[in-house]
């Protein structure tokens, strides 16, 4: 019995289906803000939400009681939508003299869940399948080692050796464990939809803040690989901002001074060496790989 409460037909329009969850896949909260962002640009209608019971040990993923104006409390359960979103031309920056067209998509915002991965990414394939997706892209956030005065890296990669080559990205080679992403991911190379993955760096010792450089960098690369080029000038004025207020929250001495001028330095010296690091690129950048595999086994400890 499928999971998935269909609130609306979905339109006939193949939209590309863009996925994040909430969760340790998701530092600095960017792949789901980057998601957001989305939300507030496009014509959004909500499609579809999953029933969150058989997924979720409601223990760690507590539901939350909220009270509206009126004084009403509503009781609000982990949740996985699916929105229908619509990016109207005028959310693009002109990149020829001939108007585009809009573009169709399809949002998942959700929350990992605790149990029955495989029922749970095979409802998401479902979901895939019955909008027509050409392609399925997960998004993703880690911490690593990297200074918050630059650009959030990258990496893009398909485990489909065909569409890793179309869309300029690396094939993964990663071995070990996985999150709900990587199982999604294999869900849907093994069910036949396209898939392809994006991670963005956020500086670990600045974890607990929203990091709008990540999320910056998710929606630029995801502009690549559906031939749009959002306008992005909110997010990269408080890009602007999240410098100054990680900066004010930094210890005020020689030592942090010292460890954020080496970050840069590593920074720079990798940029120089492999071109645009926050770039997607055909070969794997092996340092954000390795970052990646160590984020990756350190949540089976």
């Amino acid at each position: 019995m499928s999971q998935i409460i269909w609130l609306k037909e979905p339109a006939r329009k193949k939209p590309t289906l863009l996925v994040a969850f909430t969760g340790w896949n998701d530092a600095g909260d960017a792949a789901s803000k980057a998601l957001e962002w989305f939300c507030g640009r496009c014509e959004t209608d909500l499609l579809a939400t999953m029933d969150p019971e058989p997924f979720y040990d409601f223990s760690e993923s507590q539901p939350k009681i909220t009270i509206t104006k009126d004084g009403s409390r509503t009781l609000s359960w982990p949740s996985n939508d699916l929105i229908a979103a619509t990016m109207p031309a005028h959310h693009c920056l002109p990149s020829s003299s001939r108007k585009k067209p809009n573009t169709e998509l399809a949002l998942l915002i959700g929350t990992e869940p605790q149990l029955k991965w495989r029922t749970f990414t095979q409802e998401i394939v479902h979901i895939a399948k019955r909008l027509r997706s050409p392609l399925v892209v997960t998004l993703g956030a880690l911490l690593a080692d990297i200074p918050h005065t630059r650009p959030a890296p990258i990496f893009g990669s398909s485990p489909d050796p065909e569409l890793a080559e179309r869309l300029n990205l690396s094939r993964s080679r990663y071995e070990g464990p996985t999150g709900i992403i990587g199982v999604l991911n294999s869900a849907c190379i093994e069910h036949g939809v396209p898939t392809a993955s994006l991670w963005a760096a956020v500086p670990g010792y600045a974890s607990e803040l929203f990091s709008p450089k990540a999320s910056l960098s998710l929606i630029e690369n995801l502009g690549k690989i559906l031939g749009i080029s959002p306008d992005t000038f909110d997010l990269a004025v408080e890009a602007t901002d999240y410098e100054k207020r990680v900066a004010e929250l930094l210890p005020a001495s020689e030592e942090t001074t010292e460890y954020i001028a080496k970050l840069e330095q590593t920074y720079d010296e990798a940029n120089a060496q492999e071109g645009e690091i926050e770039q997607m690129r055909s070969s794997d950048p092996s340092t954000l790989v390795t970052q990646i595999e160590d984020f990756l086994r350190d949540q089976s400890n």
